[in-house]
């Protein structure tokens, strides 16, 4: 079985290349990040529902049972995000649209599935954090093509932005926590499965305190703008300006 994880592998990077490159043509009259973030949207979807099954449903429990063998279903979904992540990064390479960042969380990404195949070990819980990783991306891509389309300063722009934070602290911060506790309290999971989840938590946070000032900056924002209107109101109501409709 081991043999057949690369060719799985190959089969899923395959597959996304493919989506690519169909999203290329029949998107041609947009940009390459178009399509990219098309697939990117795509795999979030997938891979949050997947993996949701897999952690939720089909088991077992990555809190009580970190460490514990790679069931069939686990393997699938593990082998379809490691070929994402594999062609994800080699586009942002090729065409350098990320920071130093989001290159680390893609790579720690991959060496982490790829010692958890390897291993035949621990899917639970690598398997939580492409859930808890996942989840949110679907919004980040939302807010990308509302921006791309100028319907980001709307109402759905808020909705989504707020839906992003919240479950970006509650699901990566806050549940991602206690996944790590449970982690390093097992005496099942190698030191390296553990060190990678480690890094996965830090880069968590750094891109926490990112979203906690772009939130601020929002917030304020808005704050200023409704002031702003609430000013000139009053200042119409008490100089007799202010028409009715």
């Amino acid at each position: 079985m081991l043999f057949a994880l690369p060719l799985r592998v190959a089969c899923s990077l395959l597959a996304w290349l493919s989506l690519y490159a169909w999203f290329c043509r029949r998107y041609k009259h947009r940009s390459y990040e178009w399509s990219c973030r098309l697939v990117t949207l795509t795999h979030g979807i997938l891979a949050t529902c997947l993996s949701a099954y897999i952690g939720f449903i089909d088991g077992p429990w990555p809190l009580s049972h970190p460490g514990s063998p790679n069931t069939t279903l686990q393997v699938h979904g593990l082998c379809l995000s490691l070929g994402y992540f594999l062609f994800d990064l080699c586009w942002c390479v090729y065409f350098q649209t990320e920071g130093a960042l989001m290159l680390a969380h893609h790579l720690v990404s991959i060496l982490g599935i790829t010692a958890s195949l390897a291993l035949g070990e621990s899917a639970a819980e690598v398997n939580a954090v492409i859930f808890g990783s996942e989840i949110t991306n679907p919004l980040l891509q939302a807010r990308w093509f509302l921006k791309e389309t100028g319907c980001y300063h709307s109402l759905t722009g808020d909705v989504v932005d707020f839906f992003f934070v919240v479950l970006f602290t509650g699901v990566r911060i806050g549940v991602g926590a206690w996944l790590m506790y449970c982690e390093l309290a097992s005496p099942k999971p190698r030191w390296y499965i553990k060190l990678g989840g480690v890094i996965m938590y830090a880069v968590s946070w750094v891109f926490m305190v990112s979203i906690c000032r772009f939130a601020r900056r929002k917030s304020m924002k808005k704050y200023h703008a409704w002031r702003s209107r609430r000013s000139e109101e009053l200042y119409l109501k008490t100089n007799g300006h202010l028409k009715n409709h």
